[in-house]
């Protein structure tokens, strides 16, 4: 017979293992960061804006740990901009620190590296972006801009992310 104890830690072995797998193969489609990014590591585009205008992608920063995170994009004829509201996001972080990064459209993955706009200069891109002329804004995760949903513009953090 096993005993209480036994049980409890092959349970609880359990239960990591399959929190672990999760973590690593699903999360990065959902709401919470993962480290698998996936995809086919393509050659970037000579127009970014034939990588789907606008929408939704998986992001993986530099560094270590890994970590990925979806995140809204818009593209301009050199790249890609990302933003994020200054509430202290994990990943704008990590791409002041480490800028090499890796973002996923569909079934292609382009290697990255992102430049930190900063002042006014960030407001030709979050006009590209969709937000320049908003006091603040969101978006969900079908890519659809929430006016009102954060904090102001001028407050924002802005990233340009060129092929490397």
């Amino acid at each position: 017979m096993i005993s209480k104890q036994k049980m409890t830690s092959i349970v609880v072995g359990i239960i990591v293992v399959i929190t672990a797998t999760t973590y690593v193969f699903m999360t990065p489609y959902n709401r919470i960061a993962g480290i698998r990014i996936g995809g086919t590591l393509t050659a970037p585009p000579t127009d970014w804006n034939s990588v789907k205008g606008r929408g939704i992608g998986q992001l993986k920063t530099g560094g270590f740990p890994p970590f990925v995170v979806n995140m809204f994009y818009a593209t301009d004829d050199g790249g890609l901009i990302t933003a994020t509201r200054p509430d202290g996001g994990y990943w704008s972080k990590r791409a002041r620190i480490a800028p090499d990064g890796y973002l996923r459209v569909g079934d292609e993955t382009f290697a990255l590296t992102a430049t930190e706009i900063f002042g006014d200069e960030r407001l030709p891109y979050l006009e590209k972006y969709g937000a320049a002329n908003r006091m603040s804004m969101g978006y969900d995760f079908e890519g659809e801009i929430i006016v009102g949903a954060s904090e102001p513009l001028h407050t924002w953090k802005v990233f340009y992310w060129t092929a490397r």
